[in-house]
This record gives C-alpha cells, structure tokens and sequence, in this order.
C-alpha cells in the first residue's frame, strides 16, 4: 500500500516539476472521480433496494385493537340515546354487551335515537 501512494506521491511531484500543473486540471480531474464513484454508489444502492421486501408500516395502536364487528350501518348505546358509525370514536368506546345495532339511520331513528355530534357525516 505504501509503494503504491509512494509512486501516486512521484508522479504527481513529476508534474509539478515539468510545469504543466494547472489548477483547473486538477478540479476537473477531482469532478470526474466524484461523478464515477457518485454513479457506482447509486447503482450499488438501487441493487440493494431491489433485493429487500417492501415494509409496511403500521401504528402500534391500530393493530392492538380488536377489528370492528359491523352488524348493520349505525349502532347505539343501550344506555345512550345518540347512533354513531360504527368506526366513530363513540361507537369503539361502547362495550360490545351495550351495542345496539341498527340496519339503517331511519331504524335509529325511529327507535329514538339522534346523531352524534362528533361522528363526522351524521347530521
């Protein structure tokens, strides 16, 4: 390794001494290099991400929970009076013994039940 930067170190000292070191020589020289080992990182990278699967992320919150179990379009509360999607903040808080479920917004409606406010789209 040493014999190899003794003879870089050589001939670069060689051109300097015969006069034809030019400052812009060595920036194009020095761009050129760049450019090559800039291009054969970026293929070695695009091979790399070829080879490894796709990940897909997921909030730790969302697969902890139980998936929902939809028994028709709106469902209330026993205890309540409001209806609610069943993806809606109200409905998931609700235990599943208190669930009333309800084939339509008319069915909700006519069994006494209004919207929640907080559930967007029931109004």
């Amino acid at each position: 390794m040493r014999n190899w930067w003794r003879s870089i170190r050589d001939s670069v000292s060689q051109i300097k001494a015969s006069g034809a070191f030019d400052v812009g020589d060595i920036v194009l020289v020095a761009v050129v290099v760049l450019v090559g080992f800039s291009a054969f990182a970026l293929g070695q990278l695009a091979v790399v991400q070829e080879k490894q699967p796709a990940v897909r992320a997921f909030e730790r919150s969302i697969l902890d929970e139980p998936p929902l179990r939809v028994g028709g379009l709106v469902v209330g509360s026993r205890r309540g009076s409001k209806y609610h999607y069943p993806w809606c903040t109200g409905a998931r808080s609700m235990n599943e013994e208190n669930k009333i479920w309800f084939d339509s917004v008319e069915d909700a409606q006519e069994a006494g039940y209004a919207p929640a406010g907080n559930c967007t789209g029931l109004r």
